[in-house]
């Protein structure tokens, strides 16, 4: 085994995911290629490695490191690279070459031991010092729990959200209960707290593990959807992930009801396979889905029980109202005479506790919404409007002429606070009428949150197609609310002329129906690019954004949105976005970017948050773009439509580029053209309602890549996943 010492000068190659590494570093016999696993190394380091020397047949000598420390350099030259290497926060290669031309040699010693000297230094005041002394005592941390890491087999990308989760506790938790960390880090999942704590010796068999893989399919189930998972599949599923007998998940489940982790209940629920049908099962849930699903139904029986036992309302106006003479004044005042169905579900939303009102692409929701809206301002009434994502309640305020929130917003989030809200029973929303758009993104946790603040007596308006993708959190509300039978739904079926007269809202409705969509030569705004190629169809969509629709149809490409039903392979989300980022924002010097997890965050870069984050105010869904990447603060700016939000670096995976993004992640989200890509290789995605969804995203232009086939099987596929939920039912009880 040789030992080599040096300066890491570039990093050729990095994988985040198991820290294997190809650099070039600075040594005494001139620059090497180095490889192996490095995990946390980063351009500047002094490093010590152990290794062989080995011949490439392609790239000639290299040392390959079996393992490495990093060592504080000794040179001027090699301590205003480390300093300047973007590490420390607050310090770039400007201040490094100040602090070093200063204190020459002893720069580090004066960091780490002398701190305050560094006001000596030109430019560099009271909170600059401040925060390089923070970030040298973080990165002083971090590197121990890096080390740690390492010495256990686990990619150390994660360290730094690590200890700035836990603090100086880190590596106590990390040997404690290896498990808790995929309970409290965003990024950290069973499998990787499970290598950790096999390395550091816990049974195979412990109580902690067993419970923890418990948690874990529960888990992973509610981020497919489900409310609960029945008993006998999560028995299964979790011995099959442990490698234990079920006699231990028994066990574990019976423990983690003890402590009121989980839920258990014998339920009846409708199974949506190939035939409706009532299953019973023991259903077990995550305590907070428990009590989400239980508070939902309870709330929404409350709201409409007590106006059905009290005649409780707060717009008693309209319990006796002229609706002949109300009709007649939206006439003059939206201009458009109101269709019988349109009709019923302004007079029913008025007068009833909670409406549903449902119906496809160009069958008059928002007209209705429009009168529903003014009929309430004329009666001087307060009114409340929500959607689930932040441009869902853009596009409701630009349609409706007034103001709209996200719920979470309108709930006002409590940052820090994590998923609490300043609304609720105690403090209700001020408002008499509460109406929500999209809300078959609806899910259960946030609809519990939203119904809790309803104030006693205010009305509830849930507009929405029910014949989208549900919500992509867990639940299926607004399809068991309807289901339930036990709140008004009103659905528009009448499509209206002048949205007969596109092909877009024409093929929505025969998707919808489970007929091939029309593609005929006149058609302006519906068109599919028949290829067999898979990699010709990647092309071809690049092209189509990139120069295509542009040219031809004059829209820019930053208004065209490629959406994709799979993440994974050449029309996956991944691999488009690489493709489109290459051609619509190539790197350049004037562009600062980031390197994170295998990709490059850069400077005008189209992105999407991925998870709710409170402190931030930014939420799963929302989309912006990249305007600042500032490598001494070690900060990125996203503008989310004209509001600037500055993530640190350790939350830059909470961000994924949106040139491409999955049909799932568009929902709420309306764009002047949407490129698609329908394919045979998407086969296990093709359903009809995802198809639809794809499609009713786009206001002026549908175009399709792929093949007919594949659009025919999406077409004819109707099953829609079996989601768990017993809502529909809790709400039919009496």
């Amino acid at each position: 085994m040789n030992t080599l010492q040096g300066v890491v000068e570039r990093l050729t190659f990095h994988n985040p995911e198991n820290g294997y590494t190809v650099a070039k570093v600075a040594t005494r016999r001139g620059l090497v290629t180095v490889v192996g696993n490095m995990a946390g190394v980063h351009v500047g380091a002094s490093v010590e490695m152990r290794g062989e020397w080995a011949n490439h047949p392609k790239f000639g000598r290299q040392f390959k490191v079996q393992d490495y420390r990093t060592v504080l350099p000794a040179t001027v030259a090699g301590i205003e690279k480390y300093l300047g290497s973007g590490l420390i926060k607050g310090v770039g290669p400007v201040t490094a070459k100040r602090i070093v031309r200063h204190f020459g040699a002893d720069a580090l010693r004066i960091i780490d031991e002398e701190p305050d000297r560094l006001k000596e230094v030109l430019g560099v005041g009271k909170k600059r010092v401040a925060m390089i002394k923070a970030a040298w005592e973080e990165q002083r941390q971090i590197k121990e729990v890096m080390i740690f890491l390492q010495s256990h087999g686990v990619s150390t990308g994660l360290a730094v959200k690590i200890y700035k989760h836990y603090g100086d506790a880190a590596i106590g938790v990390l040997q404690t209960n290896p498990y808790q960390l995929q309970r409290d880090i965003f990024g950290i999942g069973f499998k990787t707290a499970d290598k950790i704590a096999m390395a550091l010796g816990i049974p195979h068999d412990s109580p902690e593990r067993v419970a923890a893989g418990v948690q874990y399919v529960l888990s992973e189930d509610t981020n497919e959807g489900n409310v609960f998972t029945p008993r006998e599949d999560l028995v299964k599923k979790a011995a099959a992930l442990l490698e234990v007998p079920p006699e231990l998940v028994e066990e574990a489940i019976a423990r983690l009801q003890t402590e009121q982790q989980v839920q258990i209940e014998p339920v009846r629920y409708e199974a949506r396979g190939e035939s409706l049908q009532l299953r019973e099962t023991q259903a077990v849930y995550l305590a907070p889905m428990y009590y989400s699903e239980v508070g939902v139904a309870h709330r929404l029986r409350q709201i409409n029980d007590a106006r059905l036992a009290a005649g409780v309302t707060r717009l008693p106006a309209f319990q006796r109202f002229d609706w002949e003479q109300a009709f007649r004044y939206l006439r003059q005042q939206l201009g458009v005479d109101l269709a019988p169905g349109q009709r019923q579900a302004v007079q029913t939303a008025l007068t009833h506790a909670v409406t549903v009102l449902t119906g496809g692409p160009g069958t008059g929701k928002t007209t209705t919404l429009r009168a529903v809206i003014r009929l309430l301002r004329a009666a001087g009434a307060r009114f409340a409007l929500a959607a689930p994502t932040g441009r869902a309640a853009k596009r409701m305020s630009e349609v409706t002429g007034a103001e709209a929130k996200t719920i979470h917003r309108l709930l006002e989030v409590s940052p820090g606070e994590g998923f609490s809200f300043k609304r609720n029973a105690e403090n209700p929303l001020d408002a008499d009428m509460v109406i929500v758009d999209e809300a078959s993104m609806l899910d259960v946790l946030l609809t519990n949150h939203l119904l809790k603040a309803i104030p006693p007596g205010a009305h509830l308006l849930l507009v929405g197609d029910v014949d989208q993708l549900p919500s992509v959190g867990a639940g299926n509300v607004l399809r068991d609310i309807i289901d339930s039978g036990e709140v008004a739904v009103v659905q528009l079926q009448t499509i209206f002329r002048q949205a007969a007269g596109s092909y877009i809202i024409t093929n929505a409705h025969r998707i919808n129906q489970g007929q091939m969509p029309l593609f005929p030569k006149d058609a302006q705004d519906f068109f599919l690019f028949p290829i067999e190629d898979v990699d010709a169809a990647a092309d071809m969509v690049v092209d189509l954004v990139v120069r295509r629709i542009p040219s031809r149809f004059g829209i820019p490409s930053r208004e065209i949105q490629v959406l994709t039903p799979m993440h994974r392979g050449p029309l996956g989300v991944a691999a488009l976005n690489a493709r489109l980022q290459q051609k619509l924002n190539p790197p350049a010097p004037q562009k600062p970017e980031k390197a994170q997890g295998g990709r490059t965050l850069r400077v005008g870069d189209r992105v999407m948050q991925i998870r709710n984050n409170y402190d931030l105010d930014v939420f799963n869904g929302d989309m912006g773009v990249i305007t600042g990447v500032d490598a001494i603060m070690h900060a990125l700016t996203v503008d989310f439509d004209g509001r600037a939000v500055s993530y640190d670096w350790a939350n830059l995976d909470e961000l994924t580029h949106a040139w491409a993004i999955s049909v799932h992640k568009s929902q709420g989200s309306e764009f002047r053209a949407v490129v698609m890509p329908v394919h045979t290789t998407h086969y296990i995605m093709l359903q009809r309602n995802l198809l639809y969804t794809g499609v009713t995203r786009a206001k002026e232009l549908v175009v399709l890549v792929g093949t007919k086939r594949a659009v025919g099987i999406a077409v004819r596929n109707d099953k829609v996943a079996e989601r768990h939920t017993a809502l529909a039912e809790r709400l039919a009880e009496k």
